[in-house]
């Protein structure tokens, strides 16, 4: 039975790496109905029911919910099947073996997952608005599975945004999101010091992104942890929004001090009739001055 949680991992990992359902199907000479029941329903139901039940019994509960999948003839295939997904993980596409930092990437999206623990779960972040001088509310989620770190977030303005984190060394957090539709990409890329300890309260970075006028920024973020849970459902019922000055708690006050001053942000601007020389540097300074 513990090969059924093995071969979740690798479809998983297939999936997130952009491989088609089809193809995988194909791949293990199996229906994409059925397999696509398999990975949706049956192993998800699976490996949820054995946190409480055996893993017969569990296993049973599962293929109960379609008709398409054989008990009988999952068991007697489910190591052969292993061994198809082995070979299609070693059958890089052709994209990854002539681009060396995209299959880097995607190691480190594998890798991240277990190095998360230490602070995963519900964050409150704070940081500098694009549009007026108040301080941005926003939940993130940092929730590991098998193959990536999922982030989340909750824009100021209610818009739930995701993407993965990569850690490539134990002091530094990378998360990257599309904070527009997922027709236009809209790159967040947010960096967060780890401290050495376990179940720290709060991490500090930064984020960079755009403007409401498409212009790079970078400021200070600071996340102040809420709950240990990586629960969807608690996660999308957090609130976020622009909080006004005159609405500031005392630690809001220290958090607007820490993330919204002056020396915070950094940004960049679209200067209008460029003559590419000196000029446009000193015009584009006195625009930001502004």
């Amino acid at each position: 039975m513990d090969n059924l949680q093995e071969l979740y991992r690798k479809i998983e990992y297939l999936r997130s790496n952009g491989v088609k359902m089809k193809e995988i199907a194909d791949w293990v000479d199996m229906a994409p109905s059925v397999l696509s029941s398999l990975y949706t329903t049956v192993l998800p139901h699976y490996l949820e029911g054995i946190k409480s039940y055996p893993a017969e019994e569990a296993l049973d509960s599962a293929l109960a919910l379609v008709n398409n999948v054989s008990k009988k003839r999952l068991l007697s295939n489910i190591d052969e099947m292993i061994l198809h997904l082995d070979e299609m993980e070693l059958a890089e596409p052709d994209g990854l073996k002539d681009n060396p930092l995209a299959k880097q990437l995607m190691e480190e999206i594998r890798l991240a997952a277990p190095k998360v623990e230490a602070f995963k779960g519900i964050y409150t972040s704070y940081s500098l608005s694009s549009s007026s001088d108040c301080l941005k509310m926003e939940p993130f989620l940092f929730a590991p599975s098998d193959n990536q770190v999922r982030v989340g977030r909750i824009s100021a303005y209610g818009e739930a945004q995701w993407g993965f984190g990569i850690m490539p060394d134990p002091q530094n957090f990378h998360c990257m999101l599309n904070e527009d539709q997922a027709l236009q990409l809209t790159l967040v890329t947010i960096y967060l010091q780890i401290p050495f300890f376990k179940n720290p309260r709060q991490l500090r970075g930064l984020y960079i992104g755009q403007d409401y006028n498409r212009n790079p920024v970078a400021r200070r973020i600071l996340l102040i942890k809420e709950s240990g849970s990586t629960e969807i459902e608690e996660f999308m019922s957090r609130k976020s929004g622009l909080i006004d000055k005159e609405d500031f708690t005392p630690e809001q006050q220290a958090y607007y001090d820490y993330t919204c001053q002056a020396g915070d942000f950094i940004k960049m601007c679209t200067v209008p009739s460029l003559r590419m020389d000196e000029s446009d540097l000193i015009k584009e300074k006195k625009m930001l001055a502004l």
